[in-house]
């Protein structure tokens, strides 16, 4: 068994252990945005912890009303430009909390009079030193160059953080997040039997839309890591704004579809690749039963609420989500008889100015 699916497989207990160990430090976040809220956020990041950050973005929009904005780390590194960040919010992230040009953009953020945080999974990094909060992914060691647990671990705090600037979500829904998770994993055996379908697949395009456009960007980014597949991550608004002239006749299509404000946006795009005869499979759950699934292959997360299937709420779909795609990927690579442990010309901590 490969390191990647060990790690996939922890994330239940990852993000419970997250969720246990930092919700009682956030109180006292809480109260400081509460006399003293922000004037708008910024996220930096890079790779696996900027999808998360695109993630982050939306998150804090839709939750707290806050003005988001991601960071273009060249602008501080490269250009030396100094931004005007008095009563901003800057917030980093990163698994290994060594990422030096996002680490070089918290530091100045500090000097440019922004209050800041740091996401990591890592308590004695730089960046858990240079941050005034940290707010702690405990995933434990991620072996696998691939970046799983790690991922849903930052979006975890991410919830976290949105908590913390006063959005209307309650802990108890925070604590549900694990057993979504576990009830996604139980997708894998279906997963396997697919990417035998797709094992001589070169490209594909991945679309989402909102809170799950981040891992759209994130499947892209592990199909390319893991399989050597040419993956590029869409809005479904923007794909239908030009890329969707590329794709003919058993073009492979991959969608994030969960019922709720996104769903019309998705269906209307799914009729469309359904006419131009595309190679679909379209990621939702059990309970919206608006895909038609003889115009594409579905994954549907049997996602329990009692007895009763449910469609978690929108803003809780991205966890869940991913699940099903970190799994496609390992067992994508495996087909093609790569290790998706060691992607060619990759380390785990990336260094870049």
């Amino acid at each position: 068994m490969s390191r990647m699916l060990e790690e996939i497989r922890e994330q239940p207990a990852a993000l419970e252990r997250t969720l246990l160990r930092e919700l009682p430090h956030l109180d006292a976040l809480r109260r400081f945005f509460e006399k003293q809220p922000p004037r708008f956020a910024v996220l930096a990041a890079r790779g696996t912890s900027d999808n998360a950050a695109h993630f982050g973005r939306y998150l804090l929009e839709i939750a707290t009303g806050l003005p988001c904005a991601l960071a273009a780390p060249s602008v501080f590194t490269l250009y030396g430009a100094r931004p005007r960040l008095d009563g901003a919010l800057v917030v980093a992230v990163s698994q290994s909390g060594e990422s030096t040009d996002t680490n070089f953009v918290l530091e100045r953020a500090r000097e440019l009079g922004a209050l800041t945080v740091g996401i990591t999974n890592q308590a004695r990094s730089t960046m858990a030193r240079l941050a005034e909060h940290v707010i702690l992914v405990h995933a434990g060691r991620e072996r696998s160059i691939a970046a799983t647990k790690t991922y849903t671990g930052q979006l975890a705090a991410l919830y976290l953080l949105a908590w913390a600037l006063g959005a209307r979500i309650s802990p108890d829904d925070l604590r549900r997040l694990p057993d979504l998770a576990a009830a996604a994993l139980q997708s894998e055996p279906e997963i396997r039997q697919l990417a035998v379908r797709y094992r001589f697949m070169n490209d594909v395009a991945v679309v989402g839309r909102g809170l799950n456009y981040a891992n759209a960007l994130e499947f892209s980014l592990k199909l390319m890591e893991t399989c050597a597949v040419v993956a590029e991550g869409f809005s479904s608004a923007d794909f239908l704004h030009g890329p969707i002239a590329m794709v003919e006749r058993s073009f492979p299509v991959f969608l994030f579809a969960p019922a709720g404000p996104t769903w019309r946006a998705m269906r209307e795009l799914i009729s469309k690749l359904a006419k131009r005869r595309a190679e679909m499979l379209v990621i939702t759950d059990a309970a919206n039963r608006g895909v038609d699934g003889r115009a594409c292959c579905l994954v549907r997360l049997k996602l329990d609420k009692g007895n009763r299937r449910f469609s978690p709420p929108d803003l809780f779909t991205p966890i869940p989500y991913i699940i099903p795609a970190q799994l496609f990927a390992c067992a994508l690579a495996e087909q093609k008889g790569m290790d998706p442990d060691r992607p060619a010309g990759l380390t785990k901590i990336t260094r870049t100015l």
